[in-house]
């Protein structure tokens, strides 16, 4: 008869749990927004220099989920940015160099293309060229990265918002003398090429923000406050009404700081991106509908915080390689869904995760 009563109770018992987590999996909160924001480069080497070097508390503390992804490409055990942020902008393994297109070449929906069609507003930002591969993965499909000015061709006619970042000479400066500044007019976006406007006009529903005819400067070269600043600004235009929004924000030049094994240059560079992570953070805390994710899409330069010989309280930052590492990449999650991200997956879990988030509120 015990033995009996002790089936019973573990049975109703395993019931009991298994409808606790189906109710748990079931309620899971939807964001009502998600900021991406991406360090190119940047492995856990790099997050722990935020720690190490920043005269603040580093903003990384502040996540309550922290999960590891795999960013081998279809083609690469190492990734390049173009795959990896396909990975991230599509969910699809697909070849380095590859722009928002699968194996075969022909092209994938990013999560801006289709959260667009849901009436979400979406914003890109970089250090980088806009074009470059990262935040041209969410928004263009070409076969290869450098074909910046096809990259280019895309945005007057996407999506995308707001955009911020480097690049004019490749929409005013064009080998086929287009001049897509013209054409971003005609599609409706507010076109500026000189500073970050202390207000946007209102008069558009877009905004175009071209600063520099390649990269913006470095850090160290000058470039200020610019990331976290317009973070701030398409924080605040795009949550201007009750449409959702996506903001892709990425500190682009983490990656170059490594290829150049030049820690100051990185170190810079990761200061200001966890400046910049603050930002996103601070608005998600203002608003308790914002789920903020940050991750990278591979690691560059086998960055490590060495001891400086055998001064065990001095780090000598060193590098192991010019290029990137396959060592696995740090995923930083708070708001709602944010307990999704944690554990070890492949980065093309990224955007399912994010999709999964934002279908059917």
């Amino acid at each position: 008869m015990n033995f009996i009563k002790s089936i019973t109770l573990t049975l109703l018992f395993s019931l009991f749990v298994s409808a606790t987590l189906f109710a748990q999996e079931s309620d899971v909160q939807k964001p009502k927004n998600i900021i991406l924001l991406i360090g190119d480069g940047m492995g856990l080497s790099q997050v722990s220099a935020s720690q190490y070097f920043n005269e603040k508390d580093s903003n990384f503390d502040r996540f309550t989920t922290v999960g590891l992804i795999k960013t081998s490409s279809s083609s690469d055990l190492i990734t390049d940015s173009a795959s990896s942020a396909t990975a991230h902008a599509a969910g699809i393994k697909t070849y380095n160099g590859a722009i928002g297109v699968a194996q075969d070449t022909t092209a994938v929906k990013t999560i801006v293309e289709t959260l667009s069609q849901q009436n979400w507003h979406t914003g890109l930002i970089a250090t980088s060229s806009i074009v470059h591969a990262t935040p041209a993965s969410f928004f263009a499909h070409v076969k290869a990265r450098g074909l910046y000015e096809e990259i280019a061709t895309y945005l007057p006619s996407s999506e995308v918002d707001y955009f911020a970042g480097g690049g004019l000479a490749f929409f005013n400066k064009r080998e086929d003398k287009k001049d897509l500044l013209k054409e971003l007019d005609m599609q409706g976006f507010s076109v500026t090429t000189d500073q970050l406007p202390e207000k946007l006009s209102e008069a558009t529903k877009k905004h175009a923000i071209l600063l520099a005819d390649y990269a913006m400067p470095k850090m160290l070269e000058g470039r200020g406050d610019f990331l976290p600043n317009a973070t701030q600004q398409a924080l605040e235009f795009l949550s201007k009404d009750d449409n959702g929004f996506f903001l892709m924000v990425e500190g682009s030049q983490i990656d170059w700081g490594g290829h150049a094994k030049d820690a100051d240059y990185l170190i810079s560079e990761l200061l200001d991106f966890d400046a910049t992570i603050g930002v996103a953070l601070d608005f998600a805390e203002e608003h308790g509908d914002t789920l903020v994710i940050v991750t990278a899409d591979h690691e560059t330069g086998g960055f490590t915080l060495a001891a400086d010989g055998s001064n065990y309280n001095k780090i000598a930052p060193a590098f192991s390689t010019d290029g990137h590492s396959a060592t696995m990449i740090p995923v930083f999650a708070i708001g709602p869904g944010a307990h999704t991200f944690g554990g070890i997956y492949e980065n093309t879990e990224i955007y399912h995760k994010m999709i999964e988030l934002t279908t059917n509120k």
